[in-house]
């Protein structure tokens, strides 16, 4: 058993702790986190819109409603931020804390694999918008965390693969992103009572665009559990030819549903098919 299983005041301790070593590792590393806001930069590089409200199994509609309330005050502090040349842009350091205090509620966590509730979820949301607009743009990511070991929601408006989520957690699991290249990148992030709306700008249009796609899309069993596996690309292809300039594989997803099978539209391939699909693409290696 690790220390901060032990009670809920072992685990407070090693949350501190964890806060305290990341701002130790900040000043020792000498980051240069993006603070500057400024209009709207004059190109659209991408941009997306994630709905708030969405059925997930028997969650608790409340939180769904509480995760709204904790978007609209998270994202203020990520509106029109730049990120500068050599700057890391930092979820955590420009959000803090999700405190009562802020006016954050309870909303939607996962916790030891399961979905629960506490203080500022739904938060995840946020930076999975921001991390599908980066897909699409030349940023380095330097920090991500998600879960792709579980699939915990069944499907319903999906709008983007699975797979490409993220997980955070003040402040220790954050979200960061690194321009290394010799132009602007800025996010602009508002709310309607709808939607989460993202835009991601720049200064100069690039000279290629990105595409995120997902293959070998499928569920199937295993030892009476129910796995999902998919594979998730990124290819850039130069403007002026068409050319795809490259190809990468993001992520290889095998994660165990932990929701009711009948809540998956699509066949669930048997066990021994699955072994099948495994023993051809090894052969064709």
């Amino acid at each position: 058993m690790l220390f901060g299983d032990i009670s809920p005041f072992t685990y407070r301790i090693s949350l501190r702790k964890m806060i305290v070593l990341r701002h130790v590792r900040n000043l020792a590393h000498r980051v240069r986190f993006a603070i500057q806001r400024a209009e709207p930069l004059p190109i659209l590089l991408y941009s997306h819109n994630s709905l708030i409200r969405r059925k997930l199994g028997n969650v608790d509609l409340q939180l769904q409603e509480n995760k709204a309330v904790n978007l609209s005050l998270a994202a203020p502090h990520i509106n029109g931020v730049l990120i500068r040349p050599g700057e890391t842009f930092s979820f955590w350091h420009l959000i803090g804390a999700t405190t009562a205090g802020r006016g954050y509620r309870d909303g939607l966590t996962i916790s030891s694999g399961r979905a629960t509730s506490g203080l500022g979820g739904g938060i995840c949301q946020f930076t999975n918008l921001l991390h599908w607009m980066v897909l699409h743009s030349p940023l380095t990511i330097t920090e991500h965390h998600h879960h792709d070991s579980l699939d915990l929601f069944p499907d319903f408006n999906r709008q983007i693969p699975f797979g490409t989520g993220t997980s955070v957690m003040f402040n220790y699991l954050d979200y960061r992103v690194r321009n290394d290249t010799d132009q602007e990148f800025q996010f602009v992030v508002t709310t309607t009572p709808e939607y989460l709306v993202g835009e991601l700008r720049t200064t100069t249009a690039l000279d290629v665009k990105f595409h995120i796609h997902e293959t070998d899309a499928y569920f199937y069993e295993h030892d009476g559990e129910v796995y999902r596996h998919n594979c998730i690309y990124r290819s850039t292809r130069s403007k002026v030819t068409g050319n795809e300039l490259e190809r990468v594989l993001l992520i290889e997803s095998d994660a165990r549903v932990a929701y009711d099978r009948t809540l998956i539209t699509t066949a669930i391939r048997p066990q021994q098919q699955r072994a099948e699909l495994l023993a051809l693409r090894q052969h064709q290696a």
